[in-house]
């Protein structure tokens, strides 16, 4: 549907869009307002002739949330809805192929339906029955992983798609997409993203190419509307549902603070059992893994541990031959190096210390041969499966 066709009515999904984006219109408030009036009601409440009637109108529905927001936020919703052009922002979001849904809608994902903080609305990249089957394990940790994580976090991702495991997490940097990474290295179950932005607005933008990767075969989901930059308060929302579409929630590396221990707590609530990877007890970043594990949490040493706690059954370990061939002694010792994070040839110049006319020989044989590529002036490992493993890939 075009939304600049003057013939055709705009859907409720159209002013559903509209809502969302009025400032301070957080999740609680949308959902009382499409509750109590609906989407088409609510925004002509907005924009009709006598403003004043906002508050009274409001305060009739008999919503706490509604009747306790503030004059100035009904101000300014009022002032915003009124140079709103909601066919406008109705065709940006059918141009950037973004999906909407709304809580109660047939297409609503029925694994958040019965949520007691489901989101009102659900924008989405890609393919969102990409939840509508088979289990789901969050894989989540800090953005601030060790390689060790890192490569943890990429091995469950690529074991547990392959095993029919859809893998849910933030596409943050660190364990989250090294865990989509891994996900995306095989053919497997859709991976499942939740993020705390607007679907056009890619953060951290390093994950640019994987936030892409990830709606192509999977989903990636948002409560925000196009255009919203990802604000601190954004996150806890995000994290609720990312523990609200697992069955099992897995720890790879977090800080004893951390925003997974966030996750954590959400997915107690809703009673989502939680595993944590054991790691190193004099890194930072197995701090609040290890504490999990000592508070009760369910230990995760691989895939099986996590098919175990879904009740299901271990397939045999795949045969994994990998084809490609061995590089070089120079070239492996700088493989080494890069482990499983993208890296900047500067960045893998201070660790390997070697000269760089040595350097960029070994990086030019990996590339070749087909265990690294190069990414928007990033090199990254590759899997073996990864379809980017392939000789002839081309030097950085």
């Amino acid at each position: 549907m075009k939304a600049d066709d003057p013939s055709l009515p705009l859907p409720a999904e159209a002013y559903l869009n509209a809502l969302a984006s009025l400032p301070d219109m957080g999740p609680a408030r949308l959902r009382a307002l499409l509750t109590q009036l609906g989407a088409r009601p609510a925004w002509s409440l907005l924009t009709a002739p006598a403003p004043g009637a906002v508050r009274g109108v409001l305060g009739k529905t008999g919503s706490e949330v509604l009747h306790r927001t503030p004059e100035r936020v009904l101000e300014t919703w009022v002032s915003d809805a009124r140079r709103i052009d909601v066919a406008e922002r109705w065709d940006r979001l059918l141009r950037a192929g973004v999906g909407v849904v709304a809580l109660g809608s047939a297409a609503y994902p029925a694994a958040l339906a019965d949520d007691h903080q489901a989101p009102a609305v659900l924008f989405h990249s890609g393919d969102p029955d990409a939840v509508a089957g088979g289990p789901r394990a969050a894989v989540i940790g800090t953005r601030r992983c060790t390689r060790y994580g890192a490569e943890v976090a990429f091995e469950l991702g690529r074991d547990l798609a392959e095993e029919g495991v859809g893998v849910v997490s933030g596409l943050a940097l660190g364990i989250d997409g090294a865990a989509h990474s891994g996900a995306l290295a095989v053919s497997g179950a859709p991976p499942v993203a939740v993020v705390g932005s607007g679907l056009d607005v890619v953060y951290p933008r390093r994950n640019r190419e994987l936030w892409r990767a990830v709606a192509r075969r999977g989903a990636v989901f948002s409560e925000a509307p196009l255009g919203s930059p990802p604000q601190a308060w954004r996150f806890p929302q995000r994290n609720r549902l990312i523990a609200a579409l697992a069955d099992v929630v897995v720890v790879v590396e977090c800080h004893s603070r951390g925003g997974s221990m966030h996750t954590v707590r959400q997915a107690a609530d809703r009673s989502v059992p939680v595993m944590a990877v054991p790691g190193p007890v004099r890194s930072s970043a197995s701090m609040g893994t290890n504490s999990l594990i000592a508070d009760g949490c369910a230990p995760c040493t691989g895939a099986g541990d996590v098919m175990t706690a879904l009740g299901l059954v271990v397939a045999a370990p795949p045969s994994r031959q990998d084809r490609r061939v061995t590089p070089s002694e120079p070239a492996s010792r700088v493989l080494e190096q890069v482990g499983w994070q993208p890296v900047t040839i500067d960045g893998l110049a201070d660790r390997c210390e070697l000269p760089l006319p040595e350097l960029m020989a070994a990086l030019d044989e990996l590339c070749r041969l087909g265990w690294l590529t190069e990414v928007g002036g990033w090199l990254e490992r590759v899997a073996l499966g990864d379809h980017r493993g392939q000789p002839g890939s081309g030097a950085p």
